[in-house]
């Protein structure tokens, strides 16, 4: 039988996963730090600290995963592209793909970000972009998978790593963009943005987790982006917030500074994606916003 450890399994991408590992088959077993989630039922829960590579080894060794699936990451808002904490971070993956290998895993998949490429074009190609990461968590996350990706190889092992983009959905950080407006506008308070043109890359979290699963479960090995391929603006999806919930102009456009070294466009290709997963994103807009707006009422 298939056995995964998923790591982040009560964090935003990884509770979402626990649904579609079981519909594959996987007997799962759930890392987490704190648990707080009413999940599927057949999850095994294990509560390990990730920071602390004892607790890792004897983890891994112990359940002897034929899978891995590593999400954890410490993405704190207004923290987490500068803090020193990304380079724990790093230490932590590679003693998970060293116990992991020890342990005669066989199939590997970590997170990575869109924030590994050079974002000075706005649109970002698993082959023609170059590497080239402007803050700390984006060299973390790049050092890891080329560290992955060169101990794969020597040990034989199938890995990939799954470069992921924007997001929003249930179990989000209620300090992030998404969240933030929602719950403003439900308490009808004010909601202070900036000028909200950025073009980002958005894709609701359940069809971003169903991405990672399917790539688990494939044979695909490298970098590939988990991305819609589509850009839409921060501005237009306030907007959608808005009109979902009848509630129109509490929102304050340039009331905050946008960031200066943040590219006015980022978007993914999904070349790979579509043609070699061949997986396709099943959430709209409106949809994934209703089923978010729900979550939070």
């Amino acid at each position: 039988m298939k056995k995964v450890l998923l790591t982040g399994a009560s964090g935003f991408i990884g509770s979402h996963c626990l649904s579609f590992l079981k519909k594959k088959g996987y007997e799962v077993f759930a890392l987490y730090r704190t648990r707080y989630l009413e999940e599927p039922k057949g999850i095994q829960w294990v509560q390990a600290d990730l920071l602390n590579s004892g607790q890792v080894k004897h983890t891994v060794q112990t359940i002897r995963p034929t899978h891995l699936l590593h999400l954890a990451w410490d993405v704190t808002p207004g923290k987490c592209l500068t803090s020193s904490e990304n380079l724990d971070w790093i230490k932590a993956g590679l003693t998970l793909m060293e116990a992991f290998s020890n342990s005669s895993g066989r199939r590997l998949v970590m997170a990575g970000t869109c924030y590994e490429y050079d974002l000075t074009n706005g649109f970002v190609s698993e082959e023609i972009t170059p590497l080239k990461p402007h803050t700390l968590y984006g060299g973390a996350k790049l050092s890891l998978n080329i560290a992955l990706e060169s101990f794969a190889k020597q040990m034989g092992l199938s890995a990939a790593w799954g470069r992921i983009f924007f997001l929003y959905g249930p179990n989000e950080c209620s300090q992030r963009f998404v969240p933030s407006v929602i719950k403003g506008l439900l308490k009808k308070q004010t909601v202070p943005c900036t000028h909200c043109n950025q073009i980002r890359d958005y894709m609701y979290v359940e069809d971003v987790a169903e991405a990672m699963v399917e790539l688990l479960d494939s044979s695909i090995e490298g970098s590939i982006n988990i991305a819609s391929g589509k850009g839409i603006s921060l501005r237009t999806i306030i907007e959608n917030i808005e009109d979902q919930l009848q509630v129109k102009g509490l929102v304050q456009y340039g009331a905050l500074k946008a960031n200066a070294s943040e590219p006015s466009q980022l978007i993914g290709s999904k070349k790979r994606l579509n043609d070699e997963l061949k997986w396709q994103p099943r959430w709209n807009l409106r949809e994934g916003v209703a089923k978010t707006i729900e979550w939070w009422q």
